[in-house]
């Protein structure tokens, strides 16, 4: 079966798409299982963005070296290289310096529901970057409803009062910085091919945290064992795999078809932070868990669906 029939197909669209959510909803508990494992504190800064830099280093050379196979070693393009660069700035820099540090003050469920909002600042941000994206009443409507979920996972439920976090809020900016990355990457994507762009944003970008991290915390602070290498080399892995699987399934089929599947990354994200962090899921984080997802949905499917 070649590549488009697979993706294309009911039963090989679906699972590969689950596959990448389920993927990217894992990253929120590994990423506090190796903070753990590496002994990395909550005032940490600097090693929480050089762990993040170590990530995504390895995540490019996946990408680029499977590229690199596929395409017979091409050049670099020096006109690409300022493009790549913004970014990289934005998909890769900013958004995982923000989501280290704020997941460092948050549990791996909080950010995994927060991540949800990602496509929210997305359809915000495109209305003025995309002409023909406008803002319906649909959107709006699934844009409160997300929100309202946001709201939920920051009650405290013994005072029923509303605080965003510093945790909360660093992921917030994190999840601004994906989507307006995200957005320049569509533009880029119109001038280069998917998986070089991706690769080397990640590459510039994974340096840029690299460089930071180490003016931070040193040149190599952290004292790698089997399990902590075992957990860099999976998240390293899952970034890589991710996109590769959700290129595809974004390549073969119409974008309304498979953008709803995007729901299915908090929920994986809740369902492991409880299954391998031991995390609690209380009624809020429940109900606000439904209306993130419950959002998403409404604002990427297709109308008369």
């Amino acid at each position: 079966m070649n590549a488009e029939r697979l993706f294309s197909h009911r039963i090989g669209r679906v699972l590969t798409a689950l596959t990448a959510m389920f993927l990217w909803g894992s990253a929120f508990p590994v990423i506090k299982w190796g903070y753990d494992s590496l002994q990395i504190a909550s005032k940490d800064t600097g090693q929480q963005i050089l762990f993040a830099g170590y990530r995504f280093f390895l995540a490019a050379l996946m990408i680029l070296v499977v590229f690199f196979l596929l395409n017979g070693r091409p050049r670099f393009q020096r006109k690409t290289f300022l493009p790549l660069v913004w970014i990289g700035l934005f998909q890769t820099f900013l958004q995982y310096a923000l989501f280290y540090i704020g997941l460092a003050y948050s549990t791996g469920i909080q950010g995994s529901i927060l991540a949800g909002t990602t496509s929210f600042f997305q359809i915000l941000f495109a209305r003025w970057m995309v002409p023909d994206e406008p803002i319906t009443r649909r959107k709006i409507l699934g844009l409160l409803i997300g929100f309202g979920g946001v709201v939920m996972v920051n009650l405290h439920q013994e005072s029923m009062e509303f605080s965003l976090g510093w945790g909360a809020l660093l992921l917030l900016m994190a999840m601004m910085s994906s989507a307006f990355g995200n957005l320049l990457a569509r533009k880029g994507a119109a001038r280069m091919d998917v998986a070089y762009l991706t690769g080397y944003q990640m590459l510039f970008g994974s340096l840029g945290l690299i460089l930071t991290g180490v003016s931070l915390a040193g040149w190599h602070p952290f004292s790698f064992n089997p399990e902590s290498g075992a957990i860099l080399c999976y998240l390293a892995f899952l970034s890589a795999a991710g996109f590769l699987l959700w290129n595809n399934v974004m390549k073969y089929n119409p974008v309304g078809k498979v953008s709803m599947f995007l729901f299915a990354i908090p929920v994986f994200g809740v369902m492991l932070s409880n299954l391998l962090l031991g995390e609690t899921l209380h009624h809020f984080i429940l109900i606000g868990l439904a209306l993130v997802a419950t959002g998403i949905w409404i604002v990427n499917r297709e109308p008369g669906i």
